[in-house]
């Protein structure tokens, strides 16, 4: 069984379909990459599968469980968990206090005060290693504002982590770094790779090729196909739908 099956997916803003009766299936433990040109529909899906976007029509099931109506919060009480496009991160606080906020959230701890919660020694043990997970085991002390656009990034995946999700949903983690932290990022998702189940949205093809177990292609909302990498190198629908782009040639 899938630990993630989408079915008839189906979502609309006015005139235009962003996920058109959409199926996808996800394999347990595997990194299912979704590619496909701008406007296909990737962060429609994500924003669906997260549960902070509702759809018009479908099913999402979670290892079983249809999860279509629950919300975002419950979702993540079964499991899943999801990084953004966009950086979001306490700026002032540190990379651990950011770390041992998402920790204390995840267990149900009382928000009422921070100051007994720095005394919970496993709470900020268990930060320490979400961040040492990530590659910023020497940075934890660095308000998250002042660490480089892709620190902030892995200290999201490290939040995202916090809650020990079964289903890890990545939406473009590269978007805005360079050469380096690139490399960094896709480091830190191989080494994921295993231990949670990841569904990637990611621009940059040389990374989805590295990583992705299998990938789907979204085309006006739709898969057009779904492969390994090599089965996707070599479809020729999939070749056209890109116009000839090298990025998946």
């Amino acid at each position: 069984m899938s630990l993630l099956a989408v079915r008839g997916l189906t979502k609309r803003f006015g005139g235009l379909v962003a996920t058109d009766h959409l199926d996808i299936d996800v394999a347990r433990d595997e990194l299912h990459a979704v590619i496909g040109p701008n406007g296909a529909g990737k962060t429609t899906l994500i924003a669906q599968l997260a549960g902070t976007l509702a759809p018009d029509a479908g099913t999402i099931s979670m290892d079983g469980l249809d999860v279509t109506r629950r919300s975002a919060h419950a979702r993540v009480a079964h499991g899943i968990a999801r990084s953004y496009q966009v950086t979001n991160v306490f700026r002032r606080f540190t990379a651990l206090d950011n770390a041992a906020l998402a920790v204390q959230a995840c267990a149900g701890s009382s928000f009422r005060f921070f100051r007994p919660a720095r005394r919970e020694q496993a709470l900020f043990d268990e930060a320490q290693a979400l961040l040492a997970r990530v590659g910023l085991r020497d940075r934890v002390q660095v308000p998250a504002g002042e660490l480089a656009h892709g620190e902030q990034r892995q200290l999201e995946v490290a939040l995202a982590l916090a809650s020990r999700p079964r289903l890890l949903l990545l939406d473009e983690p590269m978007a805005g770094m360079g050469p380096d932290e690139s490399e960094r990022m896709v480091t830190l998702i191989a080494g994921l790779k295993g231990s949670v189940t990841i569904v990637l949205v990611e621009h940059d093809m040389d990374a989805v090729f590295r990583l992705a177990d299998r990938i789907s292609v979204l085309v006006y909302g739709r898969v057009l196909a779904t492969g390994t990498p090599a089965e996707i190198r070599a479809n020729a629908d999939v070749r056209q739908a890109y116009l000839g782009s090298e990025a998946v040639v």
